[in-house]
């Protein structure tokens, strides 16, 4: 009677819902008292409470999911809706940037797009270059899943660390870009759009290349096999839907919404 008759998972007791509850309620009780003058110790204290608590999550999700394990061919069909669903939400959460941005660009209440003062970046310089390392890594992150639906260990193993890699590249020449900027964030609409929907993304790569990462870790461990590797295949996603935004911000914010403007030179 107590052996199991579905394909389905029914996940054992954790503790990891209620920690991860206390520590995100935790951390958003620290930002708000020092964004209120308090001192930064409860933020810090949220902060790596959550990461330990999705550190000790993911792990078990790594557990369960390896091959001979839980993760049937359903189960990863739900898995793989769930990674759509939350990728739709990403989605709406940068509409909502793109939204800002687009509003004061058509319509600018100054008169004119980009406001007076603003030195604009050159969009075909160092934004160009991001976007060409962002291209290639959504083709060698696809050459790893290639690889890994023909059971080529060497090309997955490769494939991702250079994904990897490229993402890294990516933000240190974001970081490096931020360092050269005209603007600060304070210096009105045009910067404060700027930053927050540039600023997002690149945490988001940052998570990607860590997602990556931890792929690449699997990878040598032979945690993948061809019939199951969801966990690669949602980090592969998450990979492309970040340089199709980027495309989004080099067309939009970058190279139209800096059209006009005064370019900064360095």
């Amino acid at each position: 009677m107590a052996q199991q008759k579905h394909p389905f998972h029914l996940v054992d007791p954790s503790p990891w819902p209620l920690l991860s509850s206390l520590a995100a309620g935790g951390l958003a009780g620290g930002a708000v008292m020092y964004m209120h003058g308090s001192g930064p110790i409860l933020l810090i204290l949220g902060f790596l409470a959550v990461i330990g608590c999705m550190t000790g999550w993911w792990m078990d999700v790594v557990r369960e999911s390896t091959p001979g394990s839980y993760h049937t061919k359903i189960v990863q069909i739900g898995l793989r809706y769930g990674v759509i669903f939350f990728i739709i939400s990403e989605v709406m959460f940068f509409v909502a940037f793109f939204w800002a941005f687009f509003d004061m660009s058509i319509f600018p209440r100054l008169g004119h797009w980009p406001p007076e003062g603003i030195k604009v970046f050159n969009p075909f310089e160092l934004p160009l270059l991001n976007t060409l390392i962002l291209l290639l890594s959504g083709t060698t992150v696809t050459w790893a899943h290639h690889a890994l639906l023909h059971n080529d260990r060497k090309g997955l193993v490769n494939g991702l660390a250079i994904t990897v890699a490229l993402g890294f590249i990516f933000t240190l020449l974001q970081a490096y870009e931020y360092a050269h900027a005209a603007f600060g964030f304070k210096d009105g609409i045009y910067a404060s759009t700027f930053y927050m929907a540039t600023g997002f993304h690149g945490f988001h790569v940052i998570v990607g290349t860590l997602f990556l990462a931890v792929c690449l870790f699997r990878a040598k461990k032979g945690h993948f096999t061809p019939e199951n590797h969801v966990g690669f295949e949602a980090a592969a996603w998450y990979w492309h839907f970040v340089d199709v935004v980027w495309l989004f911000l080099f067309v939009c914010v970058y190279w139209w919404g800096g059209a006009g403007g005064v370019v900064a030179t360095h």
